[in-house]
């Protein structure tokens, strides 16, 4: 039997350059995205924090975890469109455990 959803849990950091309503907006975005293909469980906007390492020469960035349940084709292209999206600076997507 196929499973049709799985839960995932995304975490990504936004580039602080980017100002109040452009961090805002990005943060928008990826919270309508993943409504409109699947469940949003939980969305925290961690808010800025310091990186563990320099990424793009640049000591902090803006956190934002999203847990959600969708179809399993879907965080393929939800990374696609993140890496694509500037201004996102890393972003990470893992499945949640059964």
């Amino acid at each position: 039997m196929a499973k049709t959803s799985a839960n995932y849990e995304l975490m990504y950091i936004i580039d602080l350059d980017k100002g109040e309503e452009e961090i805002a907006a990005i943060v928008e975005k990826f919270k309508a995205l993943i409504e409109a293909n699947g469940t949003l469980n939980e969305h925290e906007e961690i808010g800025k924090r310091k990186l563990a390492y320099l990424i793009n020469d640049k000591p902090e960035g803006y956190y934002v975890l999203a847990k959600f349940q969708s179809p399993p084709q879907f965080p393929a292209e939800l990374d696609r469109v993140l890496k694509i999206t500037d201004g996102v600076m890393r972003s990470l997507i893992t499945v949640i455990g059964e």
